[in-house]
């Protein structure tokens, strides 16, 4: 009788529990470790949702595989910290930044020959005289321009130690973090989004280790294997209103953009350009029968995700008040994100948002409960049969982390493959 309600069958049944474990994990973090932790916690999870949101539609609505988030999430990361830290006078009251700039000049200057010479085959040159003429000149102005640049970087890193920031608004890195992250998802994209899905989670995740590289070995860019602290935030800070007050404050302006972005790929889901991306997913040889630009399209879902990820990443930097090149760990910043999408399930906005949230609150009480795990076992231990403890158990509950989340990767793989919220879509009757 109940099932002939029509109410009732419109009730999101499925969304309403994983929303109500989602709260209750929440509220039991909040008693367990006190409220400024759990909004803590909250804050870092809108963070992780947002960079879930960008794979969720690279995955989700492309099929693209992107093993490369830590790659996209670095350059956010690196954007808020280079737009929000003050500036460098011992670097801007030099001829320094001179120096750097027309060595910049000559870098985009030798980057446009590049170019040109990769289109000298419109002007009848074979493809293939085209093809290693572009190597050629490109490595040789590459030797040209790291002849030009690295006293100059030598000389920052000696002087000034790095660059600096430019002390503008936070959220001015936000949104060119965002930026950043669209463009080299761009020109990846062009390389990459031609190969087979397991060859493109090669590449993407080699590219993501290259970025990470060049950030940790530049110095005069990012100061290298040092910190940059501490990070403004966008709203009052610690000092000045206390703990709990600006991270309610940071929570709610992030939570109003992850709001945000769900409205807008929402909306994005159910128009024609959602369904014409899915159809490129499910089958891409009958969408090109149609007409379709199966590269163009495959090309703006990456870059769309890309620029998600570098938003997700500079908020968790500002976040974080803390920029260290070193810390970006496949772990932490790219598997991770990919339970999360995984676990809430790929293509369900709404469901990858709360898997986050979900995925994240596990991520971050594995270490207490298996220290206390451990700490009941070892003393039941001694009780009974005077074992004798071990003495890095601290060490040991943290490495708990790898395990929890490749057990959940492995529990959702056999018992739930599609997520806890499957994709919905809707279908004419």
């Amino acid at each position: 009788m109940l099932a002939n309600v029509p109410y009732l069958n419109r009730l999101p049944v499925r969304e309403t529990i994983v929303a109500c474990i989602v709260i209750i994990a929440i509220s039991g973090v909040m008693m367990a470790q006190g409220l400024s932790f759990g909004v803590r916690m909250m804050v870092e999870a809108s963070c992780y949702a947002i960079l879930a949101l960008g794979f969720t539609i690279q995955w989700g609505y492309g099929g693209q595989l992107n093993a490369g988030v830590l790659g996209f999430l670095a350059l956010g990361g690196y954007s808020a910290m280079a737009f929000s830290v003050p500036m460098n006078a011992a670097f801007w009251n030099t001829d320094l930044p001179q120096q750097l700039g027309w060595a910049i000049v000559r870098g985009i200057f030798y980057i446009l020959i590049v170019i040109g010479m990769s289109q000298i085959h419109r002007l009848g040159v074979p493809k293939k005289i085209r093809t290693w003429a572009t190597i050629i000149v490109a490595f040789v102005l590459y030797m040209a321009m790291k002849s030009h640049f690295v006293p100059i970087a030598s000389a920052i890193e000696r002087e000034a130690q790095f660059i600096g920031g430019l002390g503008m608004h936070p959220l001015v890195g936000w949104l060119v973090g965002g930026l950043l992250a669209g463009i080299a998802g761009y020109f990846i994209g062009k390389i990459c989004l031609g190969l087979r899905s397991d060859y493109l989670v090669i590449a993407t995740l080699g590219i993501a280790e290259i970025i990470k590289a060049v950030m940790v070995n530049e110095d005069w860019l990012t100061r290298g294997t040092l910190t940059v602290s501490p990070i403004p935030w966008p709203v009052p800070g610690p000092g000045d209103v206390g703990f709990l007050v600006s991270r309610s404050l940071y929570l709610t302006l992030t939570a109003l953009l992850v709001l945000a972005i769900f409205l807008l790929l929402q909306r994005a889901f159910n128009s024609p350009w959602g369904r014409m991306i899915r159809s490129i997913r499910d089958n891409e040889i009958s969408a090109a029968a149609m007409g379709k630009d199966i590269n163009r399209r495959r090309l703006e879902i990456f870059v769309f995700g890309c620029i998600l990820m570098g938003i997700g990443g500079a908020a968790l930097t500002n976040f974080t008040s803390i920029f260290n090149a070193q810390g970006y760990l496949p772990l932490n910043h790219t598997f991770l994100i990919l339970v999360m999408a995984i676990l809430g399930g790929p293509g369900n906005n709404l469901g990858t948002i709360l898997g986050a949230f979900l995925v994240y609150v596990i991520w971050v009480m594995s270490e207490p409960m298996a220290l206390y795990v451990m700490q009941a076992v070892i003393y039941i231990g001694d009780l009974w049969f005077s074992w004798e403890p071990p003495g890095n158990i601290g060490s040991r509950a943290l490495q708990a982390r790898v395990f929890i989340i490749g057990l959940m990767i492995t529990l959702i793989l056999r018992f739930a493959p599609n997520g806890l919220m499957p994709e919905k879509v809707k279908h004419d009757t």
